[in-house]
């Protein structure tokens, strides 16, 4: 997981070019989406966080986006049902 505070630019963009995020999350609401995601766009640089996996992001406590990831969402809703 990276903090994008912690990240400039240049590296931000190092790193999506070279496969290594390919997520985004909402760190105070623990939801993660694409990085092409309209809500994901919306949030201030404080609060994101970046993945380089699905799993990463579930294994750090991350629930998939509804906008973006409307299959894995229902999923992950669908298993949580009873908590």
């Amino acid at each position: 997981m990276w903090l994008h505070a912690t990240l400039n630019d240049k590296e931000l963009f190092s790193l999506v070019h070279a496969g290594k995020i390919r997520y985004g999350g909402y760190l105070p609401g623990k939801i993660f989406g694409l990085l092409s995601c309209r809500s994901g766009k919306r949030m201030e640089r404080c609060n994101r966080v970046f993945f380089e996996s699905m799993q990463a992001a579930v294994d750090a406590g991350f629930r998939p986006c509804a906008h973006c990831m409307t299959h894995e969402y229902r999923l992950w809703k669908k298993s949580n049902v009873d908590l």
